[in-house]
């Protein structure tokens, strides 16, 4: 698929602007994460975790079908580690597992990988 999505017209522009959103995106994702770790509010703590895991859909999204499978399955990967959290048991306290930590960690690396590959 790379191969395909790299022939496609202005596809490279595209491209740029993911890798330039990526960036930001990736930042923004860190500082939910941070907020809702460090807060004693469940309700902080759910509305970060939702934002997070709203910007973790948009990558996902979007980073298979411009040639980046791996990190797309990664956000996914932490998208739906959050989904699962909020929906589940924990969903209305203020707790943050572990787990959703080491995902985001993982996501961060590979999407720091990618940038670094690209620029």
């Amino acid at each position: 698929m790379k191969d395909i999505v790299g022939s496609l017209p202005g596809i490279e522009k595209v491209r740029t602007r993911f890798l330039a959103l990526l960036k930001e995106r990736q930042g923004t994702i860190a500082h939910h994460a941070v907020t809702a770790w460090h807060s004693t509010d469940p309700k902080e703590v759910r509305n970060n975790l939702e934002s997070a895991q709203n910007i973790l859909h948009k990558i996902s999204g979007t980073a298979g079908s411009l040639g980046f499978a791996p990190l797309g399955c990664a956000a996914r990967d932490c998208e739906n580690g959050i989904i699962d959290h909020i929906e589940g048991i924990n969903g209305n306290m203020a707790a943050f597992p572990q787990e959703i930590i080491n995902r985001l960690d993982m996501f961060i690396s590979l999407s720091q990988s990618v940038l670094n590959s690209k620029a």
